[in-house]
């Protein structure tokens, strides 16, 4: 049986976060795999520092508007095969996937929209979510097992977040959106956090201008889901709210496979 250590964060840039001593605790926590999102670096941006930290070989999405969006992959051992994107235009532009293909599972990095900026962007996100669905539900079909991470820009149940009642008419916690995470469930995904963790006040997310992190007013939308055939391997989740660097913060799955 190996051991399986994999980390998320979305960094809010990876050039700042070098900045603020990312491949350092990089260096430190060793993870096996490790899924950025909001990368928001262009590929004649990248650097030989971040294409090939120590002991890690590298992937990204790029988004074709400069400065957004963006997934990155550090991974120790390569992968058998890497994807981007889901073969749909419209979202593959914006750089949010890649898919990770190992022989014991299945990776997906994913960096989901935000729709808070208008209606038409929070059609888009629940758009990507459905597209999103079928993706897996393809993936599945073939015989993966899915482990999938990311910023889902949607706080689950009121025990994701640190004001619910405040936020009900606000796109990160929108029926419709919490709807979605439900149906998801549903289709057989676990929280691997939520699994042996049931207490509130555990956030990943902090507006950073009203300086919330410093009070805990946050959010939880940052996740490790696996499918329900990974459920036994499922050893440890956490949330690592004391690493600072980003207005997320980073999380991580323990397997036994």
């Amino acid at each position: 049986m190996s051991k399986l250590k994999l980390a998320c964060w979305n960094v809010n840039g990876l050039r700042s976060i070098v900045k603020k001593g990312f491949f350092e605790w990089l260096d430190k926590e060793r993870p096996d795999i490790i899924g950025l999102q909001e990368s928001k670096i262009s590929k004649d941006s990248l650097t030989d520092e971040l294409i090939t930290p120590k002991g890690y070989v590298s992937f990204f999405s790029h988004a074709e508007k400069r400065g957004y969006s963006g997934v990155t992959l550090y991974c120790r051992e390569k992968p058998l095969l890497v994807t981007e994107g889901m073969g749909i235009e419209k979202f593959d532009r914006e750089g949010r996937v890649l898919v990770a293909h190992y022989q014991d599972f299945t990776l997906l990095n994913i960096y989901y929209p935000n729709g808070k900026a208008s209606p038409e962007r929070l059609q888009y996100k629940l758009d990507f979510y459905d597209a999103f669905l079928k993706y897996t539900k393809k993936l599945r079909a073939s015989g993966k097992r899915l482990i999938i991470c990311g910023d889902f820009n949607t706080a689950h149940k009121e025990i994701d977040l640190a004001r619910p009642k405040d936020n009900i008419n606000v796109s990160g916690f929108l029926p419709v959106e919490r709807a979605w995470m439900d149906k998801f469930v549903q289709e057989g995904y676990i929280d691997t956090f939520r699994l042996s963790n049931v207490k509130p006040h555990n956030y990943t997310w902090w507006h950073m201008v009203t300086r919330a992190r410093e009070r805990n007013v946050g959010w939880r939308i940052d996740y490790f889901f696996t499918s329900s055939d990974l459920e036994k391997s499922i050893d440890h989740a956490t949330i690592e709210s004391s690493i600072l660097g980003s207005d997320h913060c980073p999380i991580t799955l323990r397997l036994k496979l």
